[in-house]
């Protein structure tokens, strides 16, 4: 009979670049890298052989290996890519525990009788995964999920690693130490000698356990091949995606948002059966060539059938119309729920949603008719010129990060009210009416006396302030911009922005 404690661990190596790869359309073997915080996070098996690791900032990255493929990387994308590959294991083998993205364990009892050996199990989960498309996989069994894991990644030769019922201390005995415990006591532990897990499994238990504490007690029992901890089997989670498969593929976007509306429906039916509604889904597109297209959508409250429909003709159909026929025929598209709440947190008022609700029917009406850039919401982002800080986001979407950056040459609070995306040119004279210009040190080379702006009368300048030199890319001569800001007040009481470039002066804004 097989040992309760046997414990069957399956490891994706390099999970994140596989699923950012796969999700982006990039070829997994090139040296990727994924970036976080400006360092690498994760980098693929070429990147490694090219000098790329883990920690290493950005630039000393690109410097080792010049053809690196740079990637932001997504948590979320990471577990979302692996859901289907756990589902796929569920099928086969019950009683899964998810570890992390790219890892699972399970219990090796049940496959082991099922199958007929450790092998035998271990090779029937590969080919599990093989078929939801992730054929780098390795295997581990051992007495516990720690040591099963390490035998998955320690293998060199074979897919399969098999630690022998009660060998999982020796075989963990050469392993560095830093596998159990933090950084700060690995390198505590390897001041005094102590840098495998066979030399901290040989220490004293109590000693242990009165210097670290609870938590160097648990990673000396890991270290000793004594784990208490056992495969603990998820509940699954309802399903709520579905899909739509196509066979012909259809290549016209209204064919395609007739055909997947009943899916929608049902969509929409699933969650409203349990009480929960989508405020943000994820449409995934494959076509008839291989190409894989998907992207996340945002409603401003909660997703209807007919909700889910517009996303998917917008994002079909582009900037084209509804009867714009597709570069590639398209065989399969899918909803996936991305973010889902309760109704009792969107349930409207007692007397009505009021105002607010008919203004989210009229914009929503509108955008399902003129598309989905044609109603848009005002938002701040980041940059020095106040256009720049101008962003308009679809209604319904999420409203970018503004980027806390130093921003030199920006204008400080309080901004001017309305600001000119064109910008209209000026004029700007002296007493004598020639024009006010900026000298190379960056003075003015005369007193402004009159401003006119454009198409307007001449005003007499009551107050001025400035310039401020905005300078951007001076590193790069063909993108580089140069401008300089004034500030004046007119006859009139009214303020003005301007700004001097190569073509003169122009208006940025007005202090209304």
């Amino acid at each position: 009979m097989t040992d309760p404690a046997r414990t069957i661990v399956l490891w994706c190596p390099d999970w994140p670049v596989f699923a950012a790869a796969h999700e982006l359309g990039v070829d997994p073997s090139a040296p990727i890298a994924l970036t976080a915080g400006g360092a690498v996070f994760a980098c693929s098996a070429a990147a490694r052989r090219e000098g790329v690791t883990r920690g290493l900032r950005l630039r000393e990255a690109q410097l080792r290996c010049p053809a690196l493929v740079v990637l932001p990387y997504d948590a979320a994308l990471d577990a979302r890519a692996f859901e289907p590959v756990v589902r796929r294991v569920e099928e086969a083998v019950p009683g899964v525990q998810l570890i992390r993205p790219g890892t699972l364990a399970t219990r090796a009892r049940g496959p082991v009788r099922y199958y007929g050996g450790e092998q035998e199990a271990a090779e029937a989960l590969l080919a599990t995964v093989a078929s939801a498309g992730v054929d780098q996989a390795r295997v581990g069994v051992a007495d516990g999920p720690f040591a099963a894991e390490q035998a998955a990644r320690g293998t060199r030769t074979s897919p399969v690693g098999i630690v022998a019922p009660g060998a999982s201390a020796s075989f963990l005995a050469p392993l560095p130490v830093r596998l159990v415990v933090e950084p700060r006591i690995a390198t505590l532990l390897k001041r005094l000698g102590v840098a495998t897990l066979g030399e901290f499994a040989a220490l004293p238990e109590a000693d242990v356990r009165r210097r670290f504490g609870a938590a160097g007690a648990f990673a000396h029992d890991l270290a000793s091949g004594r784990e208490a901890t056992r495969v603990t089997a998820r509940t699954p989670p309802p399903e709520f995606a579905v899909e739509q498969e196509f066979e012909p593929p259809l290549d016209r976007v209204d064919q395609l948002a007739f055909a997947v509306r009943v899916r929608a429906e049902e969509f929409i039916d699933r969650m409203r059966a349990v009480r929960l509604v989508c405020t943000a889904i994820r449409v995934e597109l494959d076509d008839e060539r291989g190409g894989h297209v998907s992207r996340e959508w945002l409603h401003p409250r909660w997703f209807t059938a007919a909700d889910v429909i517009d996303r998917i003709r917008w994002q079909l159909q582009g900037t084209g119309d509804a009867t714009t026929g597709l570069a590639s025929p398209v065989v399969r598209v899918r909803v996936v729920p991305e973010r889902v709440d309760s109704t009792g947190n969107h349930e409207e008022g007692l007397w009505g949603g009021g105002p607010d609700e008919r203004v989210h029917h009229g914009l929503t009406r509108v955008q399902s008719m003129l598309g989905h850039d044609a109603v848009v919401t005002p938002a701040i982002g980041g940059g020095r010129l106040l256009a720049d800080r101008q962003v308009l986001v679809p209604w319904g979407d999420r409203a970018p990060d503004r980027v806390e950056a130093p921003w030199p040459g920006s204008l400080p609070a309080l901004a001017p009210a309305s600001v000119f995306r064109e910008r209209p040119p000026v004029t700007l004279v002296d007493a004598a009416g020639a024009t006010v210009a900026i000298d190379e040190r960056g003075a003015v080379t005369a007193t402004p006396a009159a401003f006119a702006p454009a198409g307007g009368a001449p005003r007499a300048v009551q107050a001025w302030a400035g310039p401020w030199p905005v300078v951007e890319r001076w590193w790069d001569a063909e993108h580089a911009r140069r401008v300089h800001r004034f500030q004046i007040v007119d006859a009139d009481g009214c303020a003005w922005l301007l700004v001097r470039d190569a073509d003169g002066w122009q208006a940025e804004a007005r202090y209304d």
